[in-house]
Order: structure tokens, then C-alpha cells, then sequence
């Protein structure tokens, strides 16, 4: 996938586009879905498949002031978005100029002028331009006079409910990862690099733990987790902590990884955590034995969740499904 920051660089390489556009934070199913049917128009009409997204998202510019998390930063969500196939990203700088835009400047701007494009793929309840002004309704009205057409995906519903960034959102944030891994169609996860922590975990209590330097904006509700540990080309079960330890009466919220079945030195590099079910409340502890007891027993429980077949980890490219 080509990632374009300007429209300059991407312009005089395509001859015609069919485009999707949007937030994309989480890039759960529903984006999924709205990717894969753009790819699919593009190849039949022999167009370029391109997905257009902002950075900063448009909400951070705004309303600064919101405390909103975002599910996915601006790397990851390239990341998961070239999975899907599309041939070129157009990541736009999203300013107080950009907001100001009528969707019929943006539009003839960005997707006439610069991608010719001749497809457009929205989600139902997407809007672009000042004010949200570019609904369906106008777009088409704007395809009928720049010679594009407008298509809209309808709503993603699993277990009866729309799937939504905010649903997920919502799940993450109560420490529900099982139930948010069908909308993502993966599991929630998180990457950072390995950093030195409060040398606890293997000196005092016999289980060396990865402290990660904190980089994401959402984290699961405090507590234990059975999770996937990726580390280059290898991965390993573990069970990790999220919280503030309250046993060792520390203030700021950590994340450590246990990995088990792994000797060796992590510091100084990345790993992404891959958040698979809630094991229990963090809590604190009368004694070091107390807690080292608690330990092995989450290890062992985490060991038995990751054995379950439904708890392999998702690291290949997914299949595409056919719109």
C-alpha cells in the first residue's frame, strides 16, 4: 500500500480511483467490510483502490478539549488498513483550514482533481465537510455533476448490535477483550517498547515481567489478563498486568508481561500485547507470598485460556470476503 501525506504525491499516478473514506479507528469490521467492497469495485472497473484518512483525527482538532481514547494510533491503523488490500492511502493533515471545507470543495480538491475519482464507498452514517454537510444525499448530488457514483455499505451488526468504534470503545474499557475481538476480528492490542521498571518482577518474586513504555491511548480496565506476546517472529502466551500495583503502593498505571516459556532479554525492544480474556480485579496483597502464590495461579489459568482453540492469536492477512 502507497501512503500519500500530500495530494501532490500521489496525483500524477493514478488515472482513476474508487474511494473510501473515514476515520477508521479501530479498522474493526465494518471498515473491514467498506475496504474490501472498495478493492473489490476497483479491480472490476479497473480503478485504483484508495482509502483517504486524516491525521490528526478530526476530533482532536475540534473539540480538543475531549478526553476521547482512540483505539488505534495513526501507525497502527496503516498497519491494519494495508491488510485489506487497498493499493494507496491518502493520509491528509486535518486543520481548522480542512474543516472549514464545503464537501464540494473538499470533494472536487481532494477526490475529483486530485484522485479522478470515479467510485466513492461510504459508510451509512458517514458525513464529510462543514458541519457534517456532505451526507449521501449531497455526495450523490455531487457525483451526478463531477461524474462519479456513491455507494453506501449498510450497518455491520454482530450479536444484534452495530459494531462501532465506540461499542468497542466501551468493551475494551470494562476489561471485556473476549467480546470485543468479534467486532475487531482480532484482539485487542497494544505495542510498545520494553523499558526498565521497578526490578520487582523476577528479583522479588521469581516472574520477570516486560514493562512497557506507554504509548496507546486505550487500555483495558485494570487487572490481570491472559494475553499473546508478539516479539519479532515468535509469539508466547503470557499474562499480564494492568494497573498501578497497588500491593507496591505505586501511582502510575503500568503495563508488565509475563511471558511464559521465555528466557531471555527484552529491553529495548517492541512487542505488542494481544489482550485475550480478564483473569480477575487487580488487587492488593498482604505479603510477597501471598501475591507470588496469586501469580502462579494466574499463569497456570492464563496457560489454560490461550490452549482453548478459540483463543489462537490472528497474525495472518485475512481472508477476503466477497462483497
Amino acid at each position: 500500500m502507497i501512503i500519500a501525506r500530500d495530494i501532490k504525491d500521489i496525483r500524477d499516478a493514478i488515472t482513476g480511483s474508487c474511494v473510501t473514506i473515514g476515520n477508521f479507528d479501530g479498522v474493526h469490521k465494518g471498515h473491514q467490510k467498506l475496504i474490501q467492497l472498495a478493492c473489490s469495485r476497483a479491480r472490476r472497473c479497473d480503478l485504483t483502490s484508495v482509502v483517504v484518512t486524516f491525521d490528526p483525527h478530526p476530533l482532536r482538532v475540534l473539540r480538543p478539549d475531549t478526553a476521547l481514547p482512540f483505539i488505534t494510533l495513526t501507525e497502527q491503523k496503516l498497519e491494519l488498513l494495508s491488510q485489506y488490500g487497498p493499493q494507496a492511502c491518502l493520509l491528509l493533515n486535518f486543520d481548522m483550514d480542512m474543516a472549514r471545507l464545503s464537501p464540494a470543495d473538499f470533494v472536487k480538491r481532494y477526490l475529483v482533481d486530485g484522485l479522478k475519482m470515479r467510485e466513492m464507498i461510504i459508510g451509512y452514517d458517514y458525513h464529510l465537510g462543514k458541519g457534517r454537510a456532505g451526507n449521501f444525499e449531497t455526495l450523490t448530488a455531487l457525483g451526478r455533476e463531477h461524474g462519479f457514483t456513491v455507494d453506501r455499505l449498510d450497518p455491520v451488526s454482530i450479536d444484534g448490535a452495530v459494531v462501532s468504534s465506540t461499542r468497542i470503545r466501551d468493551l475494551v474499557q470494562a476489561g471485556s477483550v473476549w467480546q470485543a475481538c468479534p467486532l475487531l476480528g482480532r484482539f485487542y492490542q497494544v505495542k510498545g517498547e520494553v523499558v526498565h521498571g521497578m526490578n520487582r518482577g523476577g528479583r522479588l518474586l521469581g516472574f520477570p515481567t516486560a514493562n512497557l513504555k506507554l504509548v496507546d491511548e486505550l487500555f483495558p480496565k485494570p487487572g490481570v489478563y491472559a494475553i499473546w506476546v508478539e516479539t519479532g517472529d515468535e509469539v508466547f502466551m503470557g499474562v499480564a498486568n494492568i494497573g498501578k500495583n497497588p500491593t507496591f503502593e505505586n501511582d502510575a498505571l503500568s503495563v508488565e508481561a509475563h511471558l511464559l516459556d521465555f528466557e531471555g532479554d527484552l529491553y529495548g525492544r517492541d512487542i505488542r500485547v494481544h489482550f485475550v480474556q480478564r483473569i480477575r480485579d487487580e488487587r492488593k496483597f498482604g505479603s510477597l507470598d501471598e501475591l507470588k502464590d496469586r501469580i502462579r495461579k494466574d499463569s497456570e489459568l492464563g496457560r489454560q485460556i490461550l490452549a482453548q482453540p478459540e483463543a489462537a492469536i490472528r497474525l495472518t492477512q485475512p481472508d477476503f470476503e466477497a462483497p
